[in-house]
């Protein structure tokens, strides 16, 4: 879906889209260097830590799957869904250095069947959906060629 419209993350802070290496932005404690995703600004997620300062920080763009299932079902608002609704598949990644698991849609084309857990992904930037203003970004899975 490619147009002239401009194209905005469809949640703001989570992710960058900007050049040719998008990757998410988490959170990381400044006191004992737990990192969350999406970040975190109230407290720190290490429950023996009472930090409340944090800073930004870009996630791995790479991971593996460590699961995946099909979404059979037209999910509930304020998801947008297609009319008809065409089902998609979802990909818990465990990210490259962090070691945590990161939910996403899989890529536009790439099918459950087309996945496997331990299955290495990357980090890609598409268009969730369109309305008459604007595109509406999200970050998604796609394996990685071989």
């Amino acid at each position: 879906m490619s147009t002239d419209k401009p194209k905005v993350p469809a949640v703001e802070g989570w992710f960058e889209s900007n050049g040719p290496n998008p990757h998410l932005i988490g959170g990381q404690c400044e006191k004992c260097g737990t990192i969350s995703f999406p970040r975190e600004k109230s407290f720190c997620k290490n429950p023996s830590c009472d930090s409340t300062s944090f800073r930004a920080v870009p996630l791995s763009q790479r991971g593996t799957i460590w699961s995946y299932t099909n979404a059979c079902y037209k999910p509930p608002a304020p998801y947008v869904a297609s009319d008809p609704y065409v089902p998609f598949g979802i990909a818990a990644v465990e990210l490259e250095k962090e070691g945590m698991v990161v939910m996403g849609q899989l890529a536009h084309g790439v099918r459950v069947e087309d996945v496997r857990v331990g299955m290495e992904v990357e980090l890609v930037v598409e268009t969730l959906f369109a309305t008459e203003e604007k595109e509406l970004l999200v970050w998604k899975w796609k394996p990685v060629a071989s």
